[in-house]
């Protein structure tokens, strides 16, 4: 029986990145996101360069119809999976009382409920003859309370813990599950804008994609339990833990306002 590589979040620059690095190590991949269409461009151009098997499902993972189809359609195909990365996630970075409450609802769909539903899944569903390693996207967002990013922060601080803490449950198992805490990445148009306004601190906290996801599958076949990628970003890590966290989020706060008014167009003048 054919063993895969679950990927969710697939067609994006982390799991486009992700993706590539499965395929070259000669893994079959099983591949979702919300379009069909980039699926399967994704699809041939990995296969034209891997001799690997490739399937793909488009889903909606903040519907939990949507997510129960996509479960329906592994089982009757009868996949096996030794490895799951949970990549997909959203942010509507901005003041909380100006994020609309949909807005809001689908951070914690696809941030949280998409992620523990996607796991739990997986469970049902491994490769019993290897070790299943689980790799959560959460974000060095996530050791900070932050100001403007609040929803955001607290569902990748969820995403840190959780597992931690199943990481530690399920490894008599012969399972695995880390914690993926990366600062920026310059991904997409709307990363690159942000890293930008940041200045000279969101240029030296930038990882190249690439090498994340190297780096990211190599320590979770090591059973890693974090990892974050770049000396710098440990080091602000680390001295960011011994700050009380009210401290933190008025630096945060400060930070990120300061970085919104350079990103915000000033109007034109008449």
């Amino acid at each position: 029986m054919k063993s895969y590589a679950l990927i969710t979040g697939a067609t994006g620059g982390l799991g486009k990145a992700l993706a590539a690095e499965c395929a070259s190590r000669g893994w079959n991949l099983f591949l979702t996101d919300l379009s069909e269409q980039s699926l399967e461009a994704l699809a041939i151009g990995l296969g034209r360069l891997h001799s690997v098997d490739i399937l793909y499902q488009p889903c909606d993972l903040t519907d939990s119809a949507s997510r129960e189809i996509l479960w329906q359609a592994i089982e009757q195909a009868g996949l096996r999976f030794h490895l799951l990365l949970n990549v997909a996630g959203v942010d509507f970075e901005g003041p909380f009382r100006e994020r609309a409450i949909n807005e809001l609802r689908t951070v914690l769909q696809l941030n949280i409920e998409a992620t523990v539903e996607m796991t739990r899944r997986v469970l049902m569903f491994r490769d019993a003859t290897r070790t299943l390693r689980i790799v959560n996207v959460s974000s060095l967002a996530g050791y900070y309370p932050m100001p403007l990013k609040a929803i955001y922060a607290a569902s990748k601080r969820f995403l840190l813990d959780f597992s931690l803490a199943l990481n530690q449950e399920l490894r008599s198992a012969d399972i695995t599950v880390m914690a993926l805490c990366p600062a920026g990445m310059p991904t997409n148009q709307e990363t690159r804008r942000g890293i930008k306004a940041q200045g000279f601190l969101g240029q030296v906290t930038t990882l190249n994609v690439g090498s994340v996801a190297v780096r990211t599958i190599e320590l979770a076949l090591a059973g890693r339990k974090v990892y974050i990628p770049g000396a710098f970003n440990q080091v602000m890590q680390a001295l960011g833990s011994l700050a009380p966290p009210a401290t933190v989020a008025f630096l945060i706060s400060k930070r990120w306002k300061a970085a919104r008014q350079k990103s915000i167009p000033m109007p034109a003048e008449r």
